[in-house]
C-alpha cells in the first residue's frame, strides 16, 4: 500500500491524480517534495509504471540527492533505477548515449565557466575586436540568453537589431563552430542540442518518449523556453507530465526563467488536473498574512492563499534606524535575543537585496565576536573584484609585495602572462627594485612583446602616480577611487553581464570607496597602510568562535528553499528594494515583489524587517524613504514600531573646519532652509535648495554633480553667507 497516511486531503489529491498533465501549485512550505515522491511510489506500486520509465527533474544536484534519498525510503532498491536529476545532468545522459545522432563522438568534452570565457576570448582576439568594448564574459551572456531560446547562430545573425548585435552574432558562429572542433558544449548546449535532436529525429524522439512514460518536474516556475520544449516533446504523445511549482516564487527571470511556462499550463493542456497546496508546514499566521498581502497585489498569478493550523505567533517587528550601522547593531541585537531564547544560531538568517550590503554587519558581527557564513557569495573582503582593487592598494603601500602586483597585472586583463612577469622579475632582481619600478622601464627587459611593454610601463606608471596622491597627502578614499577609475577595473566590469551580476560586483566596489571614507573620518591619523591593515583585522573572521553554530548572511535570490527560526530582512528602502531598476518596469517590479514574498516566507517563528533613513552604497551617502512594499504589510500583523536607541554612528564626521548639520532639540529642524537659499556642504560643496518636504526636514538640493535628497538635521551643511 502506498505510504500517504501522513498527507494532508490536497496532497493525495495531487498523489493520486490521474494520468495526464497535472499542475501542482505549491505554496511556500506546504510539501511538494513529499508529494513528488509520493506521487512516484504511487506510480509504481499502485500502477504497475516501471521505475526505468519515470524521469524526475528538479534544478539543482543536491535536491536531486535528497529525492533519490527519499525515494529509496519509499521503494527500496528499485530506486536506483530512476532517472531524478537535472536537467543538465539528465540531457547529458541522453547525449551519451545519441552522441552520434547528435554530430558528435561519444565522449565530447562539456566547457566550464572558465573553458567558456577562454573559448569566447579567443574568438574575440581573433576576429580583431577590442575586448574592452566586446567582452568575452558579456558575449557569453548574449549568447546563453539566445541558446536558452533555442536560437540558433544564423538565426541570431538574422534577428539582430544593432551593431553590437551583429558582432555578438559573428562570435557565436565562431564560437559553435570552436566547440564542435573540440568535440565540446557548453552547458546551455547540453539542452539546446538534446531538444534540437529530439524534435528533428523522429527514431530517436520516439525511443525516448516510450522510454519515459512519466515526466516530473519540480520548480516549474524556474524553467526557461529550452527547458520548456523538452518537457513537452518528452511528455508527448501520452502527456503524462506532472509540474510542481508556485508562480508566486519565480524570481529568476534573469537568469532565463518565463513564468509563462507555468501560468500558461492550463492553456497547453485545457484537460490538466490543478490541485492547489495551501497549507502551510513552516510559518505562523501572522507571517503569512503579511505574505499574502504583499502577493495578493500581482495580477494573474494563481489564486492560492497560505494558511497554517500553528497558530498566529508572534507579531512582526518593523525597525527603522537612523543607518546601515544602527542596522547591522540592531542585527547583534536579534542573535543576543534568539541566544537568551534558545535559538540556536543556526536558525537566523540576515537577508539583503545586493551583495554590498553585507559588509557593514559582517565588520559588526566580527567586532562583536559573533560567528557568520555569507551563503551564495564570499564574504565582502574576500570577493574577488575586492581584491583586485586592493591588489593596487597594497603595492603603493608596499612595492615589495609581489603577489599584488601579479594580482593588479591581470586585473584587468593586460596580456601580461606568467612569462611575462617572470622576465619583469629577473630584471628587477638584476637592477635590485622592486617589480613597479622595474616596469616602469620595459624596454630594458629582452623578449617582450611591443603590447607588452606599452602595458608595463602603463602599469608602472599608474602605480607610481598613486604613490604620489598618498604621499602628497591625499584621503585614503580618494586614492581607492584612483585606482578604481585609472586602473581599468570600472570599465572592465561595466562591459561585462550578466547585468545583476556585473553591477552587483560594481556596486562592491563603490562600497570599498565607502569604507574608505568612513575610514578617513574615523582615523586619528589615517594611512593607506593603516587603512590595509584594518580590512587585514576585519577580514580575518574565520578565527571567530570556531565550531560554533553560525549567522547565516545572505542575499534573497539565494534564500530559496531555506527557512529559518529568525529572518532579518535588511534595507527595505525604495531603490534598493524594490531596486531601482525595476521601478520603470511593471514586470522587473512584480518580481521584485515576489522577491520579498519569498524572503517573508523563509521565516518559521520571527520576522524582522528593517530601513535605515539613511545608507552609503556606491561610495555616497543618500538619504532614503522605506520600501513602498512596507506600505502593504497590514497593521494587525505588526508589533508596535520599533525605533532602537541611537548609538554613535559609524558614518563618515565632516572633516575638521568645514560645516556640520545643527541638531534640532524639538520637531522643527534646526537648519531653516527655503527654496531658492545657497548652502554649502561638507562633501558635495556649494548647491542651492530647489525644494523642501515633510516641512522642511527634507530638502532637495542640486549640487554640481547632480540633485540630492538630505536630511535637514543629519547633512553637514550650512547656508552659505550672504
Amino acid at each position: 500500500m502506498s505510504s500517504v497516511a501522513s498527507l494532508n486531503a490536497p496532497q493525495r489529491e495531487a498523489v493520486h491524480a490521474p494520468d495526464g498533465p497535472v499542475l501542482v501549485l505549491a505554496g511556500a512550505g506546504s510539501g511538494k517534495t513529499r508529494v513528488l515522491t509520493h506521487r512516484i511510489e504511487h506510480l509504481v506500486r499502485e500502477r504497475g509504471v516501471r521505475v526505468d520509465e519515470i524521469l524526475a527533474i528538479t534544478f539543482t544536484n543536491k535536491a536531486a540527492g535528497e529525492m533519490r534519498e527519499r525515494l529509496a525510503a519509499l521503494l527500496g532498491a528499485p530506486a536506483r533505477q530512476l532517472w531524478a536529476s537535472t536537467f543538465h545532468s539528465a540531457c547529458v545522459r541522453m547525449l551519451r548515449i545519441e552522441a552520434e545522432r547528435a554530430g558528435y563522438e561519444r565522449g565530447f568534452t562539456i566547457f566550464d565557466d572558465a573553458d567558456q570565457l577562454r573559448l569566447m576570448r579567443s574568438v574575440i582576439e581573433d576576429e580583431g575586436l577590442d575586448t574592452k568594448r566586446y567582452a568575452p564574459r558579456a558575449a557569453l551572456g548574449w549568447v546563453s540568453e539566445r541558446k536558452n531560446r533555442l536560437v540558433g547562430p544564423e538565426a541570431a545573425g538574422r534577428e539582430s537589431a544593432s551593431f553590437a548585435d551583429e558582432v555578438f552574432a559573428g562570435c557565436y558562429r565562431r564560437y559553435q563552430d570552436r566547440l564542435l572542433v573540440n568535440q565540446a558544449m557548453d552547458f546551455d548546449d547540453l539542452i539546446m542540442v538534446a531538444v534540437g535532436l529530439l524534435e528533428r529525429d523522429a527514431e530517436v524522439r520516439a525511443r525516448w518518449q516510450r522510454r519515459f512514460r512519466h515526466v516530473l518536474v519540480d520548480e516549474y516556475q524556474d524553467t526557461n523556453h529550452a527547458q520548456y520544449r523538452l518537457v513537452r516533446v518528452l511528455a508527448e504523445p501520452e502527456r503524462n507530465v506532472t509540474v510542481v511549482g508556485d508562480d508566486d516564487q519565480s524570481i529568476y527571470s534573469w537568469r532565463g526563467a518565463d513564468i509563462r511556462n507555468i501560468l500558461d499550463f492550463e492553456r497547453d493542456f485545457p484537460d490538466a488536473t490543478v490541485v492547489a497546496l495551501e497549507q502551510n508546514y513552516r510559518s505562523t499566521g501572522t507571517i503569512l498574512d503579511a505574505a499574502h498581502a504583499v502577493v495578493s497585489r500581482i495580477p494573474g498569478r494563481h489564486p492560492k492563499r497560505l494558511w497554517t493550523d500553528r497558530g498566529p505567533g508572534e507579531p512582526i517587528t518593523l525597525v527603522g534606524h537612523r543607518d546601515e550601522y544602527d542596522e547591522a547593531r540592531h542585527v547583534v541585537r536579534e542573535v543576543r535575543r534568539a541566544d537568551a531564547e534558545g535559538i540556536g544560531r543556526a536558525g537566523i538568517a540576515v537577508f539583503y537585496r545586493t551583495n554590498a550590503q553585507s559588509r557593514v554587519i559582517e565588520d559588526m558581527l566580527v567586532r562583536e565576536r559573533i560567528a557568520y557564513q555569507v551563503v551564495g557569495g564570499t564574504r565582502f573582503y574576500e570577493r574577488a573584484e575586492v581584491k583586485d582593487l586592493m591588489s593596487y592598494l597594497q603595492v603603493v603601500a608596499n612595492p615589495g609585495n609581489r603577489l599584488a602586483f601579479g594580482r593588479a597585472a591581470g586585473a584587468p586583463r593586460r596580456g601580461l602572462g606568467p612569462a611575462c612577469l617572470t622576465k619583469l622579475a629577473a630584471r628587477a632582481d638584476t637592477q635590485g627594485v622592486p617589480l613597479d619600478a622595474a616596469a616602469r622601464e620595459p624596454d630594458l627587459i629582452p623578449g617582450l612583446s611591443a603590447a607588452q611593454r606599452a602595458a608595463l610601463r602603463a602599469l608602472g606608471g599608474l602605480l607610481a602616480d598613486l604613490r604620489a596622491l598618498d604621499a602628497a597627502g591625499a584621503p585614503v578614499d580618494r586614492v581607492v577611487e584612483a585606482a578604481l577609475e585609472r586602473s581599468g577595473l570600472r570599465d572592465a566590469l561595466a562591459a561585462e553581464g550578466p547585468a545583476e551580476a556585473g553591477l552587483g560586483r560594481l556596486e562592491n566596489l563603490q562600497e570599498l570607496i565607502g569604507v574608505a571614507a568612513e575610514y578617513q573620518a574615523q582615523a586619528e591619523e589615517p594611512s593607506l597602510s593603516g587603512f590595509l591593515e584594518e580590512l587585514a583585522l576585519a577580514s580575518d573572521a574565520d578565527e571567530v568562535e570556531q565550531g560554533t553554530e553560525q549567522v547565516t548572511l545572505m542575499t534573497i535570490h539565494n534564500a530559496k528553499g531555506l527557512e529559518f527560526d529568525v529572518v532579518v530582512i535588511a534595507g527595505l528602502e525604495e531603490r534598493l528594494f524594490p531596486h531601482a531598476r525595476s521601478l520603470e518596469d511593471p514586470d522587473a517590479l512584480e518580481e521584485e515583489r515576489r522577491l520579498f514574498y519569498v524572503g517573508i516566507t523563509r521565516a518559521r517563528r520571527r520576522l524582522v524587517l528593517s530601513h535605515a533613513d539613511s545608507r552609503a552604497m556606491r561610495g555616497s551617502r543618500d538619504y532614503t524613504v522605506p520600501s513602498s512594499f512596507l506600505r502593504d504589510i497590514p497593521a494587525e500583523t505588526l508589533g508596535r514600531p520599533e525605533r532602537p536607541p541611537r548609538a554613535p554612528s559609524a558614518a563618515p564626521r565632516p572633516p575638521a573646519g568645514r560645516p556640520a548639520a545643527p541638531r534640532a532639540r524639538g520637531g522643527e529642524p534646526a537648519l531653516r532652509l527655503e527654496t531658492g537659499d545657497q548652502v554649502v556642504h561638507a562633501t558635495f560643496g556649494e548647491g542651492v535648495v530647489v525644494g523642501t518636504q515633510q516641512r522642511g526636514r527634507l530638502l532637495q538640493v542640486r549640487f554640481q554633480d547632480k540633485e540630492r535628497l538630505l536630511m535637514a538635521d543629519m547633512a553637514p551643511m550650512r547656508k552659505a553667507a550672504g
